[in-house]
């Protein structure tokens, strides 16, 4: 009776499994196809989103008179028309290549001195204790409803009265004060999630808080330092506002020195195109360079 029992509930187990196998197999065919559609669309969404790349620097190759003619795509009928003369008219304005290098010098101390004040004061906000501490970041983060448009003609007068109207340095100090809020709000709520205990280890080791934070905050933070660096580049290579109301003829940016060339030769394709180009590839490349460590600053405190 027993071995009969046995056979038959081995009779009866083996459909079960079978059905079990047949949706396990069924269900991961249903994944793969699922996964590589996901995978299909996403890279036509990128593709489409680089189409006006794309376009700009087939723009860039071509000489004025096939611009005006035909769209850009005709070059993949006719390669012949691409050319670098355009770069080379670019590189002999020196309205534009001293425009770029003003830029540079805009965002990289821009970047830099956000980056690093805002890690420092987050990291204080965070795990130091001084009087007050609570209200002044509460004071901090009410500067975030703060919009820029509001503070343009009482900070354009200070500067005046202090000479640095129409400067390089101005329009550094003024990128910085506004990113400032964001970067200690956003560093400080990555910081308060270190655990306490790995802070109290390295004390009892003997570590001051310069040490804390050089050895052991700053590499757990890099992913949110990473990510506050790409959005504070990304906005300040890109600011037309700010330059153009405390920037002059000597010190404005790219940005403004398009505008400017729009204005006074509508049709001076062959130096707006490359001009234009180089203005949108440099922030395209920094992002994609540390977009892992955006991505990782973006997910950073989703899953604990």
């Amino acid at each position: 009776m027993s071995a009969d029992a046995g056979v038959q509930s081995g009779k009866a187990a083996r459909p079960t499994g079978s059905v079990k196998a047949r949706q396990s197999l069924g269900s991961r065919l249903v994944e793969g196809v699922s996964g590589g559609l996901v995978r299909v669309f996403l890279i036509v969404v990128g593709l489409f989103w680089l189409v006006p790349t794309i376009g700009l620097l087939l723009a860039s190759l071509r000489s004025p008179e096939d611009i005006a003619a035909s769209g850009w795509w005709k070059v993949f009928t006719e390669p012949s028309q691409m050319t670098f003369d355009s770069y080379s008219k670019l590189l002999e304005n020196e309205d534009i290549t001293s425009s770029l290098v003003n830029t540079v010098w805009i965002t990289v101390p821009a970047t830099l001195l956000v980056v690093i004040i805002g890690s420092l004061a987050g990291y204080a906000f965070a795990w130091m204790e001084f009087p007050g501490r609570d209200w002044w970041f509460l004071g901090v983060v009410g500067l975030l409803v703060v919009p820029v448009q509001v503070a343009l003609i009482p900070i354009a007068e200070l500067f005046g009265t202090i000479g640095i109207f129409g400067s390089v340095t101005g329009v550094v100090l003024f990128h910085v004060g506004f990113g400032l809020p964001f970067a200690v709000f956003l560093l400080r709520n990555f910081f308060a999630e270190i655990p306490r205990e790995l802070l109290e280890a390295a004390r009892l080791d003997g570590a001051g808080e310069l040490r804390l934070f050089f050895r052991v905050v700053m590499p757990l933070g890099a992913p949110a330092i990473a990510s506050l660096g790409i959005f504070q580049f990304l906005w300040v290579w890109n600011d037309m506002l700010v330059a153009l109301i405390f920037s002059d003829s000597g010190s404005q940016p790219i940005t403004v020195a398009l505008q400017t060339q729009v204005r006074q030769f509508g049709n001076n394709i062959d130096v707006l195109a490359p001009g234009a180009f180089i203005s949108m590839v440099v922030p395209l490349a920094v992002f994609f360079a540390f977009q892992r460590q955006f991505v990782s600053g973006v997910m950073a405190g989703a899953v604990k």
